[in-house]
């Protein structure tokens, strides 16, 4: 597999021009990193999943993977923008001819943002067979009325990949079956059905809950097939889970780069902490198991540029590495000490964003349900 050694120094350079002051000062006001995204847009890293024939780089997802591993690593946040990278899939692979034509250009030029992704609701959580959230067909609309939750990057996207049921559930129905994409134009919405509340949390993620009130959504938005919308975005959710995979592969290694650094620089007894053992090992262990994350990251990426559907490959590498960027992380507070916990340092501010994926975009109590039953055959337990 490419390593894409030069793009990954052109992202490492693009990123030392927003260092950890900018960050701080974002994480202060709780406020979106326009000039960062911006940057990224303007480089073309954001579209680099686009084919040629629309503006895009038309490269495959491990140059995604390699791009936002290096925006961790570098201590920035691809949070803000990530999923313009794994929403696209959804649009490439079921949008017709006529929606790619329209949308992917000005996409790749950076003069639209599709970074919002409406499927999480309140009573539904993961269970997305149970949503609530209807889209019914009047003439050459949907009219949509629904909530939903955890809606990242809302306020600041111009397109959302919304998931409504389109066919109401009838006993012996399948859960997933009924359920449809829509692709919805948030900058006519709002105002006209679409509400956005933002929701504080403790790290800057810029996410939201989002209400629909008798939205209309013109029927020629609707992706693919009606009813089939559940396995479209199927293929979607595998890529969120590699290239999140492959963010939190960064984030492990700025934090073994951080806490090596300040355990071969702070003297404490007259000689260097990182001489100690008990400094040394918990450090090298979060290395170790960065790199097997990292090799399972490989994997996944390589079955999916493959053409399979590497679902226990995109599930275990997305645990694996985010148990690795928790570990890394632990360990790295605990190098510093008190200092971990101060804001100059950015660790508390890594930490507190690398913890999120623990539960997002799916907890690692789900990932063992499905690797339970659909690898090792056990009985269903949910």
């Amino acid at each position: 597999m490419e390593a894409y050694t030069e793009i990954r120094e052109a992202v490492a350079k693009l990123c030392a021009g927003f260092p950890g002051p900018y960050w701080r000062a974002l994480d202060r006001e709780m406020a979106y990193p326009t000039e960062f995204v911006n940057a990224l847009t303007g480089s073309g890293y954001l579209s680099v999943l686009i084919p040629e024939a629309f503006g895009g780089a038309g490269l495959p997802l491990s140059a995604a993977a390699a791009i936002l591993e290096e925006v961790q690593r570098a201590g920035c946040n691809g949070g803000a923008c990530h999923a313009q990278m794994y929403t696209m899939g959804t649009l490439l692979r079921h949008g017709s001819d006529a929606q790619k034509a329209e949308y992917l250009p000005p996409i790749a030029e950076g003069r639209l943002r599709l970074q919002a992704f409406g499927v999480t609701e309140p009573t539904s959580g993961t269970d997305t067979g149970s949503l609530k959230t209807t889209a019914r067909r009047e003439g050459d609309a949907y009219v949509v009325n629904g909530q939903k939750i955890w809606t990242s990057r809302a306020e600041h996207s111009d397109l959302m990949l919304l998931l409504a049921r389109t066919t109401p559930r009838t006993e012996g129905m399948k859960r997933t079956d009924g359920l449809s994409v829509l692709l919805v134009d948030m900058r006519e919405a709002r105002g006209n059905g679409l509400t956005i509340r933002p929701i504080r949390t403790m790290m800057n993620h810029a996410t939201t809950e989002v209400f629909f009130d008798n939205l209309r959504v013109p029927a020629q938005n609707l992706i693919g097939e009606e009813g089939r919308g559940f396995r479209y975005i199927l293929s979607g959710m595998n890529a969120e889970r590699i290239l999140i995979a492959a963010e939190c592969v960064g984030d492990a290694k700025w934090f073994i780069d951080k806490a090596k650094a300040y355990a071969g620089d702070r003297s404490v007894f007259g000689r260097p902490i990182g001489a100690n053992q008990g400094v040394q090992f918990p450090i090298a262990r979060a290395y170790a198991n960065m790199r097997a994350a990292e090799l399972m990251v490989r994997e996944a990426l390589s079955l999916y540029e493959g053409g399979a559907n590497p679902g226990a490959e995109a599930n275990m590498a997305k645990m694996l590495a985010a148990d690795a960027s928790f570990e890394a992380a632990n360990a790295c507070i605990q190098t510093h000490g008190g200092f971990g916990f101060a804001e100059e340092y950015d660790v508390e501010r890594k930490f507190r964003e690398t913890r999120l994926y623990q539960v997002a975009p799916i907890s690692t109590n789900l990932i063992l349900a499905y690797l339970s039953e659909h690898v090792l055959g056990m009985p269903r337990s949910y």
